[in-house]
């Protein structure tokens, strides 16, 4: 690309980013945003080279040498446990020459060897072979050429995230609020969940930011998108807001993560379907009683960490015949070009469950929540639309602007919650799209961020 074209590119990502600002307030986003590949250059290095990333869960490494390869935006890391038992996070290239050390997708290793030339490195990263040393390389520091980590690797009940910019805030931090939401999901028992199998993987022709932003509180679309789920009886009538037996909850300004609920009336009782010998679990386990009232009333419980990392606690059928079963999927959007992303979705069910239980929990979730589920097709066919029209000329020429006005002031009548006792701000009602808004205000901010010492990438450069 010459010059003269990158000016002409950022001054294209720059323009969009202003116009989003001005916009915000008004409950409006550029839809180019979606499908633009200036914009996904950009978002590459501010929101997936600065951000924490989920990158699995630590019950998928449960013996020495137990490895995953992931991703951190395009960069693919091997997610392994060294021999000590510690969890790394190692780029997926050599220091020699770059090329790919691990080259399927996991197993179990005391060792990664370059196929190109051999160089060999111990699971927790460090240089230990180099063919022809003593001849070629005599005064090589080993220490200083181990494979390259993550700049900072952390967890929270059991969920490893990850970032690749030093100067980060500590995970801690930067779930912030969030964690009070994330704990009544991985926190039930006093042995936490666990995964069920490998990750589902698939391809959509569609932004990763349209997953995330669904799964913040999009409610009005079950109704619509999986209406044919409602008639036939797969999908929960309650949990759709068909029915008056539960009611939606809304809660957003949780340093930029969302998460929305439908839970029955005060008093009541669900536990999202989790039988009665786990229920008992869950009342021994670490939350608090606000926490644990919300799922013991919760239907529904569904939210996003900021950016990618996706989640819903519910209950699905594997067949009308059977009886629902509760899951927690979790997924990452992981982005794979300008309007297109890959899926990751991962099944997990309190460790202390029945392995029969497990296995019914894993069917039912295979038949909804998978490449071949029933939610999954609907979703991914609304998502495309949003890509086509945002790569679209019409986009670009006529300035087209997508609308998240539902439920803003003089949108609708809903107030926040005076006496919620979770953190953030909470809206009682579906009819609302407040998640959706913080998760652009969050993308939009993100984006905008200054380097530690730079200008902000929006400002005029002289």
């Amino acid at each position: 690309m010459s010059a003269d074209a990158g000016t002409a590119e950022r001054s294209r990502v720059d323009v969009l980013l202003e116009q989003m600002g001005a916009d915000l307030d008004r409950g409006l986003v550029p839809a180019e945003v979606f499908n633009d590949p200036s914009v996904y250059e950009r978002e590459l290095r501010q929101v997936f080279g600065r951000c924490w990333v989920y990158i699995g869960h630590e019950s998928e490494l449960p013996d020495p040498g137990d490895y995953h390869v992931r991703m951190i935006g395009e960069d693919p890391f091997v997610f392994v446990r060294d021999e000590a038992g510690v969890i790394r996070v190692l780029l997926n290239s050599c220091r020699h020459r770059g090329s790919v050390i691990c080259r399927v997708d996991s197993g179990n290793t005391s060792h990664f060897r370059c196929p190109y030339h051999a160089w060999t490195y111990k699971n927790d990263g460090s240089l230990i072979g180099v063919p022809a040393r003593q001849n070629g390389y005599r005064a090589l520091d080993m220490e200083e050429w181990g494979l390259i980590p993550a700049a900072q690797v952390d967890s929270f009940h059991g969920l490893v995230f990850a970032t690749l910019d030093p100067h980060a805030p500590s995970l801690h931090d930067y779930l912030g609020k969030f964690r009070w939401y994330l704990e009544m999901q991985v926190a039930l028992t006093k042995g936490g969940m666990e995964v069920l199998g490998e990750p589902h993987r698939w391809l959509i022709d569609a932004d990763w930011k349209s997953g995330a932003e669904n799964f913040t509180g999009d409610s009005s679309h079950t109704q619509m998108t999986h209406r044919s789920l409602l008639e036939v009886g797969i999908a929960d009538q309650a949990g759709a807001g068909k029915t008056g037996k539960a009611h939606g909850l809304h809660v957003n300004e949780c340093d930029g993560h969302a998460i929305s609920m439908r839970v029955l009336a005060e008093g009541e009782e669900r536990w999202f379907d989790y039988p009665k010998e786990l229920r008992v679990q869950f009342e021994q386990g670490a939350l608090n009683e606000a926490q644990l009232d919300l799922v013991r009333r919760g239907v529904v419980h569904d939210g996003t960490v900021f950016p990618n990392m996706s989640f819903i606690h519910f209950s699905a059928r594997e067949d009308i015949e059977l009886p629902a079963r509760p899951f927690l999927s979790i997924r990452t959007w992981q982005p794979r070009g300008p309007g297109h992303m890959e899926v990751w979705s991962w099944v997990l069910a309190p460790r202390e469950a029945s392995p029969e239980f497990k296995e019914s929990v894993y069917r039912a979730a295979m038949a909804s929540f998978s490449p071949s589920g029933a939610f999954e097709q609907d979703d991914a066919i609304v998502w495309n639309g949003v890509a086509r029209t945002g790569g679209s000329l019409a986009a670009e020429l006529q300035g087209i602007r997508f609308n998240y006005q539902m439920g803003m002031p003089g949108m609708g009548d809903a107030e926040p919650l005076a006496d919620w006792p979770g953190p953030g701000t909470a809206w009682p009602s579906n009819s609302g799209e407040s998640g959706l808004r913080t998760f652009h205000r969050r993308w939009f901010e993100q984006m905008t961020a200054p380097a530690p010492g730079a200008a902000s990438p929006v400002e005029d450069k002289e």
